[in-house]
């Protein structure tokens, strides 16, 4: 058996180490480290509820809307309040906007440099791979920033400013849309759709949402080679992405963006083929191989973030989520394969999660969320409140705040006493992702995601494709 160590990772949202075991060529084991402690959850024991706005968007400076979102929902349960239509639908605007450009840099700036590298250089792709995704210098960066560039203005107008907003609060939020500004929002939202259509995709994104089969994926890069989605789609057929980096088919999400008449994106656990309901009293945080005190596992609102950063069994500052004591993925594909969609579930089903079907997901992801922007944009009723006023907060009580960040489930769980936080836990998207091991030596999604890479890599490119095929934040991984 050899043994190698990568990292720190480049291109990815704080640090990351991964120790590789090879046994026979193969990897035979992996065990993924997260190397820097944070302590937001400590951070805020003691502070009065609200305090919890202020502090948790500044765990990340790229997702901090979703921990925002996540923390509200949590305060809204405690205070026994629901916003109106209208502060959910400028909510659901905010959150999809920081999600949408999460997914966008994810591709143009994180993932798909990756292979204009000279590694690749035999391809037929190579060439243009380079012209197009090289780092910095690549012909598709540019447009992609000036379309990013008009969703933060987008979100400015709404949230005042990102990241760090205060907009969002348990009532709904801050900001009262006028008439002249939802013109300039319309505008605003269709000049990215123009991007999208010109460029991403080369096609409306009605017939992107619509690819319902492995056969319409195929027409459709053959029908419009020159988008950007449609190159990845040739490289990756060229080096069969889809038979990289499965993990354990197992996929859990929140519901997310919710409405007057439910959530567009709903909450659940798919397995073995099919949607079963999400139980949160069946989510769990093992701290078994962390550097943090407990081992065995132990429901969030009973649990605490205490570091021993000399724990002999610990390798990393990640705990290890599961549900009902199995570790499970999360992300863009379990939203899709939650919301019944036909590509996604057609994908996984022949080949499962990997990472082709993961950066499939992302982007046909926001294909169907800039029309649901509008509908939203559209469903405003301007004369209608945008916040409720709070209640007095209770002195006792605990609640659990979940929602979809880009890259998968984030859950706040809190408990108050004496009116004040005497508990607070979060599990990041990254965290159930990139967990370590469980006391029961079940290794995290990423971990088996990374069983039987080849060893003979020199550059360790597969690795590298799968790490980034599932966006890595390891900031809100150890929060």
């Amino acid at each position: 058996m050899s043994r190698r160590i990568l990292g720190p990772f480049n291109r990815v949202e704080g640090d990351l180490n991964i120790t590789l075991d090879f046994t026979d060529g193969k990897v035979s084991a992996a065990r993924v480290t997260a190397p820097l402690f944070r302590g937001f959850e400590r951070i805020l024991l003691g502070r009065e509820p609200l305090d919890a706005l202020a502090i948790v968007p500044r765990i990340c400076g790229i997702c901090s809307v979703s921990q925002s979102v996540a923390a509200a929902n949590a305060l809204s349960a405690l205070y026994g309040i629901s916003p109106p239509p209208n502060g959910l639908h400028v909510r659901n605007l905010i959150h999809a906007v920081e999600n949408i450009a999460d997914h966008l840099s994810h591709f143009y700036l994180f993932f798909m440099p990756d292979f204009a590298r000279a590694d690749y250089r035999q391809h037929g792709w190579y060439d243009e791979t380079v012209t197009r995704f090289q780092a910095q210098r690549g012909t598709a960066v540019a447009p992609m920033l000036e379309a990013r560039a008009i969703l933060m203005r987008f979100m400015g107008s709404l949230a005042g400013h990102w990241p760090h907003t205060l907009c969002l609060q348990p009532g709904g939020v801050t900001k009262v849309v006028s008439a002249a500004e939802r013109v300039r929002l319309q505008q605003w939202l269709r000049s990215f759709r123009r991007y999208l259509e010109q460029h991403t995709f080369g096609q409306p994104l009605e017939a992107i949402a619509a690819l319902d089969s492995q056969a319409a994926l195929e027409h459709y890069r053959s029908q419009t080679p020159a988008a950007d989605f449609a190159h990845f789609l040739r490289l990756a057929d060229s080096l069969q992405l889809q038979q990289l980096g499965r993990s354990y088919d197992r996929f859990i999400a929140a519901a997310a963006y919710a409405g007057p008449d439910g959530s567009w994106s709903p909450a659940g656990l798919w397995q073995d083929g099919g949607r079963q309901p999400l139980l949160p009293d069946d989510i769990s945080e093992d701290s078994h191989s962390s550097w943090l005190a407990g081992d065995g596992p132990a429901a969030p609102l009973h649990n605490d973030t205490v570091p021993l950063p000399d724990k002999a069994e610990g390798y990393s500052w990640s705990k290890a989520p599961r549900i009902a004591g199995m570790a499970a993925e999360t992300g863009a594909l379990a939203r899709g394969l939650l919301r019944g969609e036909a590509l996604l579930c057609g994908l996984v089903q022949e080949h499962g999660g990997n990472v082709l079907s993961r950066v499939v997901a992302r982007l046909t992801e926001v294909a169907r969320i800039v029309p649901q922007m509008e509908q939203w944009l559209a469903a405003l009723q301007l004369e209608q409140a945008f916040q409720l006023p709070a209640p007095a907060m209770p002195q006792q009580g605990q609640a659990i705040g979940l929602t979809e960040a880009a890259r998968g489930m984030l859950g706040h769980w809190v408990a108050l006493d004496a009116g004040r936080i005497s508990r607070y836990q979060i599990i990041a998207p990254t965290t159930w992702n990139f967990s370590p091991r469980d006391s029961q030596g079940q290794p995290g999604p990423l971990e088996k995601a990374l069983q039987g890479v080849d060893a003979s890599d020199p550059q360790a490119l597969q690795v590298q494709h799968i790490v980034r095929s599932f966006d890595p934040c390891q900031v809100c991984t150890t929060h």
